[in-house]
């Protein structure tokens, strides 16, 4: 399953509606104070009431539109492939059936299929990331106290 199979890329057009509408709504953000704010569709009259939170959402689609990129929506209790899961970790399928049998990735089976929730992945992504930026951070301390940064 590849996720960008029927999304397309926005066209110009839509990049530059995009690019305005995010300038309104992010002014409009700042000002709100309501969890469900009411809204007007302007071309219909009609109004209704929106979870801020969907809104927020909105902003951060809009943005990535404006930005040229294809955007999807998947609920975090989406179960996926490990082949969809390797693809969005970008590794090997094997690598990832790895990490899930060494426990790092939690996963359920189907059969003899492994399925990967979406929030899952995420987690371990993020996991991975702070753990990069912790190595960083150590290796930085090292050079300097080794004095490879002086001139």
């Amino acid at each position: 399953m590849n996720f960008t199979d029927s999304i397309e890329k926005p066209s110009k057009e839509e990049q530059r509606a995009a690019l305005q509408a995010i300038e309104v709504l992010d002014a409009s953000l700042d000002r709100i104070k309501e969890a469900f704010p009411e809204i007007e569709i302007e071309e219909t009259g009609e109004k209704i009431r929106v979870p801020l939170k969907a809104l927020k959402l909105l902003s951060k689609i809009l943005k990535e539109l404006g930005k040229g990129k294809p955007v999807s929506i998947l609920p975090n209790a989406t179960e996926m492939t490990t082949q969809a899961a390797a693809e969005m970790l970008g590794c090997s399928r094997p690598h990832l059936v790895n990490l899930l049998e060494q426990g790092k990735i939690p996963f359920t089976k189907v059969g003899k299929h492994r399925r990967i929730k979406l929030h899952d992945l995420n987690e371990y992504k993020r996991q991975t990331k702070l753990k990069q930026r912790q190595l960083l951070a150590e290796m930085m301390q090292d050079d300097e106290a080794a004095g490879l940064y002086d001139s």
